[in-house]
């Protein structure tokens, strides 16, 4: 029983690995993308490293999981492992821009089967009373990594050389892998199934068309311009084309009829929500840190430390709690931390005390850090072994998506409101400030400036980024009715299904 034991601990450790590689990666990758800029050039390209990932993950995220349902979690789970350090090799010897865009989809590709098969090995090795730690603390692991990215993507940057910021995942990826290989024995049966490629392919395109029509628009190409309108077109219609063949499908990839329990779909349309309300904290507090109150980029990474503690800490309070009370009951006590947390970031203005915004932080991350345990759970609650690949990589899957479209609209908002309060400014005093629309209050731009022109311009940026958290209180609202919809269900301790791991 002690080796049995062991051997589950180890397996979890290699799950908590591949998830933080996985997690991790575009989050350390952005910080080393200027240098990476420097040495390859390419500017013009550099939103394409960051979408051909995301564009890949999102896209094999619901593929794999129902492949993980039809022949097997481990491998698929090692099948994506191998992949994403091939993919990390790959991008660390890329000399070209284009090189690395095409070995970063190689990655996204690995990197879209282990989140969601790691989270649904947990369910199937662990009993009911058990799977709340321990999915807490693989959501408190996913929840690190967006604030540890940064911080060590700076500093191996800093001190190595940007292709450490890939080379850094083959000694994590290949202790996972042989932790996996060796003590991972599954044991659940497979029954044989038809895969449903028509609606991969249709996913797969409508996935790609969204992405690159929301990272283009306003940007290469203006949202009105002919390659973004049919871009959107083109996920219009491979969307209503993926809808009917999943309704066609025997096995489709994701299953329109498990949207039909109340419990899964009001946890999907939440994680949807978080994840579009989330993404804007954590993308725009570092740049009110470095462009309002004047910190490095170190100080920057340093500075969401609180917002991490408190997802790390909320993502285990929550999983304690599943076996506790109603997960309804353990979302409205994180839906409400978490809105009271955007809203409280909303006031923030120059004068601000940064112990103030720790606050705010702490309370942001602790609200939607019990999303990250709590609704893996609530996903796949009520379904058997042979659909909880499927459920799991939905409920990734629509917070990626949420993530997505949230930084790109409320991008677009922050962006405006700057852009368009800069032109206000400049053409009311257009000789006494060295300052106009297209200014960008970068660090070192903004120490460039006269003092009354630089609190000025902090002031403007201040209250663009505070007027994009506000937008982010829609998702999170639209979270507190989805929440209220998730009924009176929780984990039943004296089910004991049998182990399917050693």
């Amino acid at each position: 029983m002690n080796a049995q034991q062991s051997h589950i601990k180890l397996v979890v450790t290699a799950l908590l690995l591949g998830i933080l590689m996985s997690a991790m990666d575009n989050t350390i990758v952005a910080t080393a993308m200027y240098t990476i800029v420097e040495d390859l050039g390419g500017f013009d390209q550099i939103v394409w490293v960051t979408s051909a990932y995301m564009v890949a993950v999102m896209a094999g995220t619901p593929i794999f999981g129902k492949l993980s349902d039809m022949y097997g979690r481990k491998r698929f789970f090692v099948f994506g492992l191998l992949i994403f350090l091939l993919g990390s090799a790959l991008c660390g010897l890329a000399d070209s821009m284009m090189q690395l865009i095409i070995f970063r989809a190689i990655q996204g590709i690995g990197g879209s089967a282990l989140m969601p098969i790691a989270f649904t090995i947990v369910f199937d090795l662990f009993p009911p009373e058990k799977r709340g730690r321990m999915t807490g603390l693989l959501g408190a692991v996913f929840g690190t990594s967006s604030i540890l990215g940064p911080l060590l993507g700076a500093f191996i940057t800093d001190s190595i050389g940007w292709e450490w910021v890939f080379y850094v995942n083959l000694p994590i990826g290949l202790i996972s892998l042989v932790l996996i290989l060796v003590f991972y024995k599954e044991t659940l049966s497979r029954v044989q199934q038809k895969i449903d490629w028509t609606g991969a392919a249709t996913l797969v395109g409508a996935i790609i068309c969204l992405m690159f029509g929301l990272e283009l628009g306003g940007q290469a190409y203006a949202w009105d311009s002919i390659q973004i309108l049919s871009l959107f077109g083109g996920f219009l219609l491979l969307f209503f084309l993926f809808i009917w063949a999943e309704k066609r499908a025997s096995e489709p990839i994701i299953s329109f009829n498990m949207f039909r329990k109340r419990l899964f779909a009001a946890s999907n349309a939440v994680a949807l929500c978080y994840g579009a309300g989330f993404i804007v904290a954590t993308v725009y507090i570092p740049i009110f840190i470095a462009g309002v109150y004047g910190g490095s980029a170190t100080d920057s990474g340093l500075m969401l430390m609180p917002m991490m503690l408190g997802s790390v800490a909320g993502s285990q309070i929550g999983g304690l709690l599943t076996t506790k009370t109603t997960f309804r009951n353990i979302m409205i006590l994180s839906v409400i931390c978490f809105v009271t947390g955007l809203f409280a970031l909303s006031t923030l203005s120059p004068d601000t005390p940064r112990g103030w915004l720790t606050v705010y932080m702490i309370l942001t991350g602790f609200g939607v850090g019990f999303s990250f345990s709590v609704l893996s759970i609530a996903s796949i609650h009520n379904f058997e072994a042979r659909q909880r690949g499927a459920a799991t990589s939905t409920n990734s899957f629509l917070r990626s998506l949420g993530m997505t479209v949230g930084i790109t609209v409320f991008g677009i908002i922050q962006r405006n409101a700057l852009t368009n309060r800069l032109a206000d400014t400049a053409s009311q005093a257009p000789g006494s400030l060295p300052i106009d629309s297209e200014f960008t209050p970068s660090t070192e731009a903004l120490q460039q400036l006269p003092p009354e022109a630089r609190e000025l311009v902090t002031g403007l940026l201040a209250d663009s980024i505070t007027q994009a958290f506000a937008w982010a209180l829609v998702p999170a609202g639209l979270a507190v009715f989805f929440v209220l919809m998730m009924g009176k269900e929780r984990v039943q301790v004296n089910k004991k299904p049998a182990m399917s791991g050693s």
